[in-house]
C-alpha cells in the first residue's frame, strides 16, 4: 500500500527538502504501512477509511518532511500525523448527519429503507460455535506453535515483528505458523466430520 501511495504522489520529486529526512521518511513509509493502517483502522473501525487516512497522512507527511525538527523519533512524527488524519476523518464523518424520519418524496422515510446489518440468530449461534471449534483447536497445539499462531494470526502482527517477540529468526516463524495452521485444519476438519455424523 505504501509503495502505492508514493508511486501515487508526482509532487515527490518536486518537493524541496533535505535528502536525508526524505529518504528516512520514504523508508519509514515502506517498512511501517503496515502498522501505520493498524492504528487507523483502530481508531476508525473501517479499513477504507483507515487507508485514505493513512494515504492523507503519507502525503502530508511527504509534503512537509521539511518542518521535521528532530525533536522526537521520525517515527513518532508519522504516527502522530497518521493519528490526526484518522481523527480528521472522524470529524467530517460526525459533519455528515442524516435526519431518518425525513421522507425525501418517498412514501417511506430513510430509516425503513436501511437494512438492518446485525446479525440473526443463526450467524450469532454459528460464530460462536466457530470460535468455541477455533479456541479448542489452539489449546491442543504445543504452546510455541500456539504463541506464534495467536501472535501472527489473531493479534495481526508481522512477521518480523513475531520474531522479534519471540527472539527467532522470520523463517522459525513462517515454519511454526504452516505447522500450527496444517494442525488447526486437521483438529477442526475432524471435528466438523464428527458433527455431521
Amino acid at each position: 500500500m505504501a509503495t502505492i501511495a508514493l508511486q501515487a504522489i508526482p509532487e515527490l520529486s518536486r518537493i524541496q527538502c533535505d535528502e536525508r529526512p526524505q529518504q528516512e521518511l520514504i523508508h519509514l513509509i515502506t517498512s511501517h504501512s503496515l502498522r501505520f493502517r493498524r492504528i487507523a483502522l483502530a481508531h476508525l473501525g473501517n479499513l477504507d477509511d483507515a487507508e485514505d487516512a493513512v494515504q492523507d497522512a503519507l502525503l502530508s507527511a511527504l509534503t512537509h518532511v521539511g518542518q521535521f525538527r528532530g525533536r522526537a523519533k521520525m517515527s513518532t512524527w508519522l504516527t502522530s500525523i497518521v493519528i490526526n488524519s484518522a481523527r480528521m476523518k472522524i470529524r467530517q464523518r460526525a459533519r455528515v448527519q442524516l435526519a431518518l424520519d425525513e421522507t425525501n418524496g418517498q412514501d417511506c422515510t430513510l430509516g425503513e429503507m436501511i437494512s438492518d446489518k446485525r446479525p440473526g440468530p443463526e450467524e450469532i449461534y454459528r460464530n460462536q460455535e466457530l470460535r468455541e471449534t477455533l479456541a479448542h483447536a489452539i489449546s491442543r497445539l504445543s504452546p510455541t506453535l500456539s504463541r506464534t499462531f495467536q501472535l501472527r494470526d489473531v493479534h495481526g502482527l508481522s512477521i518480523r515483528e513475531t520474531a522479534s517477540l519471540l527472539g527467532v529468526p522470520p523463517g522459525t516463524v513462517k515454519a511454526r505458523l504452516a505447522r500450527a495452521r496444517a494442525k488447526l485444519k486437521e483438529r477442526i476438519g475432524k471435528r466438523k466430520r464428527k458433527g455431521l455424523r
